[in-house]
């Protein structure tokens, strides 16, 4: 598994994967104009020349950051790359001088909360009927 950071190039790959992993995917404009943005940092999981995972800090101006999405093709899940991808994705933001990540993830999705969980996030706060469709998130934040 090749890891590295996004280039244009990606997107339309990370924006059908999106399609999969998510009920309220990114557009490829939202991907794309977060990717232009100085204020973000990316991360791909590339196998076999495919993009198969990938995962995104918004924010990175100061010294907190928020990780917009983290998504693996179903094909991959359960070999450990969410969690490769989270932990490069930590060591970018320490070099950019991020002390603290913050995420929301559904109530309902259970995987990546455990996931979060293993990596040293806690449970901050819920925020009702934050998604479209009214499910609530659950706050996570780490400091790294």
């Amino acid at each position: 598994m090749l890891y590295r950071t996004w280039t244009y190039a990606d997107i339309g790959e990370i924006a059908a994967l999106e399609q999969q992993c998510f009920s309220d995917p990114w557009s490829f404009q939202m991907l794309a104009d977060s990717f232009i943005s100085p204020n973000t940092a990316t991360i791909a999981a590339e196998e076999g020349g495919e993009v198969v995972g990938y995962a995104f800090l918004t924010g990175i101006a100061g010294e907190e950051a928020d990780l917009a999405n983290i998504a693996v093709d179903a094909r991959c899940r359960g070999r450990g790359v969410g969690g490769e991808l989270l932990r490069r994705l930590e060591e970018r933001a320490r070099q950019l001088g991020v002390r603290r990540i913050f995420l929301e993830v559904r109530v309902s999705n259970a995987d990546a909360m455990l996931l979060y969980l293993r990596h040293g996030y806690v449970g901050k706060y819920v925020r009702p009927r934050y998604y479209g469709d009214g499910e609530d998130a659950v706050v996570m934040g780490k400091e790294i």
